[in-house]
């Protein structure tokens, strides 16, 4: 098992419909900061995004925020992350949230979350990293995206093994039973001990 020090997650920058997305994401939020494992996310304060960085920030946790310049506005940067690091590109974003993880959490999200995720799994058959992947599925939210996987299976465009490069938890006591193992401590990702 790897050793969980800094987690990237990756969800949207609206709230969506149901009420539980939010709570998910504040829960998530909470349980990080106890865990004393850091957020590394896409640096927004809308949305999930937002709930989840403020979760982190006021149970005590520390937060990286990675955004392109260009975002900055559209997303509004989020004020109060313990880091805020901004880069030219999404490209670039996702490369440094990868690069400063040791883990990586999807959320319920939109399009971006979606291929945050699916970009994570790619580069993770791709052997580029052997980092844990968690799909949180949050009141049935995880449902069409590993339906589309499964469905990319079925019709010969990948093999069954795909299953394998990312796991899904039902809902966020399960995930941080599985990020949570990580002793406390201040190393994040790249950091020799």
């Amino acid at each position: 098992m790897h050793e969980i020090y800094s987690v990237a997650v990756f969800c949207g920058s609206r709230l969506g419909l149901n009420p539980e997305f939010a709570r998910a994401a504040g829960d998530l939020g909470v349980g990080l900061a106890e865990a004393g494992i850091r957020l590394v996310y896409g640096g927004g304060k809308n949305g999930m995004m937002g709930a989840l960085a403020d979760a982190v920030l006021n149970a005590g946790g520390t937060v990286l925020g990675v955004i392109p310049d260009f975002l900055r506005k559209w997303e509004v940067a989020h004020p109060g992350v313990t880091e805020m690091t901004v880069v030219e590109s999404m490209h670039e974003r996702k490369r440094r949230m990868a690069e400063a993880s040791d883990a990586f959490v999807a959320l319920p999200g939109g399009i971006g979350t979606m291929d945050e995720t699916i970009e994570i799994i790619s580069w993770r058959q791709l052997r580029l990293h052997d980092k844990p992947i968690y799909i949180c599925d949050v009141a049935g939210s995880a449902a069409p995206l590993v339906a589309a996987i499964d469905g990319m299976i079925a019709q010969g465009f990948a093999p069954p093994e795909t299953r394998d490069l990312f796991t899904v938890v039902n809902g966020v006591p399960a995930l941080l039973e599985r990020v949570g193992r990580a002793p406390r401590g201040t190393r994040v990702a790249g950091e020799r001990l």
